[in-house]
């Protein structure tokens, strides 16, 4: 079958749905932006031909998530629809790796981040040339555009290698899919058989419920927690190379960051974080006093800010509170000794509010009740 014929083979709810999954663990990565990954998803649902969702992942790599699914699954004989679909999409990538379009991930600007501090270290770069590179690379949204900043730089022996795709990336989002298959059509054959103690039985085919299959979720705690938190800040030293902020606040499902611009200690640069780092909506840059003292998140206990957070409806006796944010930044007033400072904001569904505030190490410092 041509690989024409097969995009135009109906697509089935669990193409549907293994591709949403594809576009999660993407996003977790950062290979999407916010806005891309929900208008993708839209259309992965919506999607009626396996040639309309093979168009949404195109563009991706492999996730770690769907290569590990893909790598447990069971041997099982294959429905020759898929087969064919597989076979025909084999190929399009070179075995070198994968094409300049392909999105990179977090972890790719990370690497490319760690090129250019060693070709600084090494005399290569000058100090304004590196402290440019390493924007872009913060912001670059292909692999072919972080290739472009290091192509004519002397690369170390052990420098790891740009990623490599599997076969086919599609072939993988239909591995997963048989994968499930399989594990459904083995537990099929056990309850026809009744296990080793009976003797064996015709075995009778059993129609397979796929509205039954649940799509691969990646778990993101809320960035309100002690967990979320220490995400956050990983993916943040992975995305620009340290773990200095202006100030971060923190909700349930996204956090806001400001750090020092790269060319002048009077500018901060705002970021959303949604899973990945996007610049934030509005003015990107904005002034900052000279003399603001950032905070290195390395130095944040946030499993204490944790506990801190989860006892603080309490503390601060809202009735039905929620904590809707946690903040981290140094006051400007010079408060608390100029030490950094920790702020959870506790709500109601009454408008009702109160907070806490604690040090970077725990320490509950002031605690203003509901009011």
């Amino acid at each position: 079958m041509s690989t024409t014929a097969s995009g135009r083979m109906r697509a089935r709810d669990l193409d549907r749905s293994t591709v949403s999954s594809v576009l999660d663990a993407a996003y977790a990565e950062g290979q999407l932006g916010a806005g891309e990954y929900h208008d993708r998803t839209a259309r992965a649902a919506s999607a009626k031909t396996l040639g309309e969702l093979d168009a949404l992942v195109a563009d991706l790599q492999s996730p770690t998530a769907v290569t590990d699914l893909t790598s447990r699954r069971a041997g099982a004989s294959r429905d020759t629809r898929t087969t064919s679909w597989r076979n025909a999409l084999i190929g399009r990538r070179s075995s070198s790796g994968y094409p300049g379009h392909t999105r990179a991930r977090e972890i790719d600007r990370a690497a490319t981040v760690r090129a250019l501090d060693d070709a600084r270290a090494e005399g290569q770069l000058t100090a304004d040339e590196h402290s440019a590179l390493t924007e872009l690379a913060a912001e670059a949204r292909t692999l072919g555009d972080l290739a472009e900043l290091v192509d004519d730089l002397q690369r170390r022996a052990d420098a790891p290698l740009p990623p490599s795709p599997p076969r086919s990336y599609r072939s993988t989002v239909l591995n997963a899919t048989l994968g499930v298959l399989a594990v459904l059509a083995a537990i099929a054959g056990f309850a026809v058989t009744g296990g080793e103690d009976r003797p064996p039985v015709a075995q009778a085919s059993v129609p397979l419920d796929l509205s039954a299959v649940e799509p691969l979720v990646i778990a993101t705690p809320k960035l309100t927690t002690a967990e979320g938190m220490t995400l956050f800040r990983e993916r943040y030293r992975a995305k620009f190379g340290d773990t200095i902020v202006d100030e971060v606040w923190f909700h349930e499902d996204y956090a806001s960051v400001k750090r020092v611009a790269p060319d002048g200690a009077q500018w901060a640069v705002g970021y959303d974080y949604r899973g990945g780092f996007q610049p934030a909506p509005g003015p990107v840059l904005s002034t900052r006093e000279r003399d603001r003292v950032p905070v290195d998140l390395a130095t944040v206990d946030f499993e204490a800010i944790g506990k801190v957070a989860a006892t603080a409806p309490v503390t601060t006796k809202v009735p039905q509170g929620v904590v809707s944010t946690v903040s981290i930044d140094v006051p400007d007033s010079g408060s608390f000794g100029g030490r950094p400072v920790a702020e959870v904001n506790v709500r109601n569904e009454r408008s009702q509010y109160g907070d806490v505030q604690v040090s970077i190490t725990g320490e509950v410092l002031k605690v203003r009740e509901v009011r």
